[in-house]
C-alpha cells in the first residue's frame, strides 16, 4: 500500500497523527476497500461475499488469510489489525450493500458501524466514550451525503447527522485524537450548513482543514 492509494483527506488527516500516522493510513485504506465494495456491488449476494472475506481476515488469528493484499499487509504491519471497531465497520458498510432503499434505521446502523467503528479504531478505544462514537457517526453521515446521487438520502443523512451533534457537546479531545477532532470539525461545519462532504480536495476544504488544525475551528 502506498500513500498514493489514499484519497487526499484521509492522507492529510493521517499526517496529524504523528508517530501513529502509518496505522491511521492503514485503517483509512481499509475503510476505502469497504467503500469500494459498496460502490461497485451490483448483486447483493456478491457484495456480502466480498465483505465476508474481510470479516474472515479480521477473525484469522493465525494471520495467514489475505497475505499479499496490500491493505491486509499494512493493517498487520502497523498493528492496526488489533484495533477495535474494524468488524463494526464491515457491518456498517453492509447496510449500503444489502439494502435497496436506506430508511432511517438503516442510516443509523450505517453510521454506528462505519463511523463509530472507524473513530474507535483510529482512537484505539474499545470502550470509547459515547461522544466519540457520535462524532464518528456525524462524520460518516456527512461523508455519505456528499457521495450519493440520491438527494433525498443525502438530505436524510444530514438531518440525522445534525441530530447527533448535541451528543458531541461534551467532547474532550486528547492530543492523540487530533486527526479525529479535525475530521469531526470539518463535518460539523458542513452539517450545520446542510452540505455533504465535497468530493476530492477542493481548495476551500484544504484551507478549512489547515485552519482547524491551527486554531481548532
Amino acid at each position: 500500500m502506498t500513500d498514493a492509494s489514499l484519497p487526499p483527506l484521509p492522507l492529510l488527516l493521517s499526517g496529524h497523527a504523528g508517530a501513529d500516522a502509518a496505522r491511521h493510513r492503514a485503517i483509512w485504506a481499509y475503510d476505502g476497500r469497504l467503500a469500494g465494495i459498496a460502490r461497485t456491488t451490483r448483486e447483493r449476494a456478491i457484495g456480502q461475499m466480498r465483505l465476508a472475506w474481510w470479516n474472515d481476515v479480521m477473525e484469522d488469528d493465525a494471520g495467514l488469510k489475505g497475505q499479499g493484499e496490500p491493505v491486509v499487509d499494512a493493517l498487520r504491519a502497523t498493528g492496526a489489525m488489533a484495533a477495535p471497531g474494524l468488524v463494526a465497520m464491515i457491518d456498517g458498510w453492509e447496510v449500503l450493500v444489502v439494502e435497496e432503499e436506506i430508511d432511517a434505521q438503516g442510516l443509523r446502523d450505517y453510521a454506528a458501524g462505519r463511523g463509530g467503528g472507524l473513530f474507535r479504531a483510529l482512537a484505539r478505544q474499545d470502550a470509547a466514550p459515547d461522544w466519540l462514537t457520535a462524532a464518528g457517526q456525524v462524520w460518516a453521515l456527512w461523508d455519505l451525503a456528499g457521495h450519493v446521487e440520491d438527494a433525498a438520502l443525502a438530505d436524510a443523512a444530514l438531518t440525522l447527522a445534525r441530530a447527533q451533534l448535541p451528543l458531541v457537546a461534551d467532547a474532550r479531545w486528547t492530543s492523540a485524537w487530533r486527526p479525529l477532532r479535525i475530521a469531526f470539525t470539518l463535518a460539523r461545519q458542513d452539517v450545520l450548513a446542510r452540505r455533504g462532504a465535497p468530493r476530492g480536495m477542493p481548495r476551500g476544504l484544504a484551507l478549512r482543514l489547515l485552519r482547524i488544525a491551527l486554531v481548532g475551528r
